[in-house]
């Protein structure tokens, strides 16, 4: 059965806590001509290693993730089957380096330029969405790379669609040492503590300068955080960004960064408090995040909210389903788990 997103949160009122875990179709909800993978694979500049494109091509997919896993993963057993393959084992290594920044440029050089290219009241209806989480005492946890949820968080609410009340707080704040700085850093495990917003894959705007993590903000330079990120990428000044190819790549990667690492405490600090609750919106549940899957399915938390879009006997619906029933059999037969599907359309996000 699937139910709407309001009887999701009626239901979920019986928890203490929500909290919830975007995926990439929070963005593609917003612009789906832009953040869609395939809109990502059309744009993308190839020209570095142009036999990537094969890579896709044979893989059926568009999907920069997937192609990544597939080039790693040959890459380790290549040697084993083709002489001399240490060759191109290391050449398909370069590429999977290379698809990463092309990624990564790719998204943002096609990302709006400012968040007047979203309009006030989708603002106001993705605040509304984000307010069944951010103000109720909640957490969210985001996979996505872009700054709409940055946006939304520090849109001004004083528009002809009301006031909604968030906690917007991330971690980040003045540096110590600098404190009239273009940007701000974050403040480490301690300050950490209480904040609600957490990137765990990293984002856009949040660049690891070797000493602290820098957060680029507009309020304090009065120029797009998209130029400013585009500026720093031409000059190969990449932002923190997890996009390795398997799960326990992505894994590793999350451990040998501070920030990344104090977001994943959090999500399984959370998971564990058997009166909270979870949502999972706009993610397919693959099994190149199950760093983060797994810590829900060895939760405590007693109840878990899918969004499932469009038919849900479509084949890739059908396969979300099954793998959110085989993370209930991955509990702990003393805290069993529920899960409940919702039509994420009808969350309206962006209105």
């Amino acid at each position: 059965m699937i139910i709407t997103f309001n009887e999701a949160i009626e239901q979920s009122a019986a928890y203490s806590k929500r909290h919830a875990i975007l995926g990439n179709g929070f963005s593609i909800a917003c612009r789906a001509d832009i953040f869609h993978y395939g809109s990502l694979f059309d744009e993308a500049d190839f020209s570095s290693c142009p036999e990537v494109k094969a890579v896709f091509s044979e893989l059926g997919t568009q999907d920069f993730e997937a192609a990544i896993r597939a080039l790693e993963g040959a890459a380790k057993i290549l040697p084993a089957y083709v002489k001399d393959g240490d060759g191109a084992g290391e050449k398909m290594r370069a590429h999977a380096s290379a698809l990463k920044e092309i990624l990564v440029k790719t998204i943002a050089s096609n990302h709006p330029a400012t968040p007047s290219e979203v309009s006030d009241l989708q603002f106001n209806k993705c605040r509304i969405f984000l307010a069944n989480f951010l103000g109720q005492g909640g957490q969210i946890f985001t996979l996505n790379y872009d700054l709409l949820l940055y946006w939304t968080l520090m849109h001004d609410d004083d528009t002809d669609f009301g006031q909604v009340e968030i906690n917007t707080n991330d971690g980040f704040g003045n540096d110590e040492d600098d404190p009239d700085a273009d940007y701000v850093v974050w403040q480490g495990e301690v300050g950490a503590h209480n904040a609600c917003v957490h990137f765990l894959h990293g984002a856009l705007h949040l660049f690891d300068s070797g000493s602290e993590l820098k957060k680029y903000t507009w309020v304090r330079t009065n120029r797009p955080l998209i130029e400013q990120i585009r500026e720093a990428i031409n000059v190969d000044t990449f932002p923190v960004f997890v996009s390795e190819g398997s799960s326990d790549q992505k894994k590793k990667k999350i451990r040998h960064n501070a920030y990344l690492y104090q977001g994943y405490k959090q999500l399984t600090a959370n998971a564990v408090q058997s009166k909270h609750c979870f949502f999972i919106f706009g993610h397919s549940l693959a099994e190149n995040d199950d760093h983060i899957l797994n810590r829900l399915a060895r939760g405590r938390f007693a109840h878990l909210f899918v969004g499932i879009y469009g038919d849900p006997d479509s084949d890739e619906n059908k396969r979300i389903r099954k793998r959110a029933y085989e993370m209930t059999g991955m509990r702990h037969y003393k805290s069993p788990m529920e899960v409940t599907f919702f039509d994420a359309g009808s969350a309206e996000v962006w209105g």
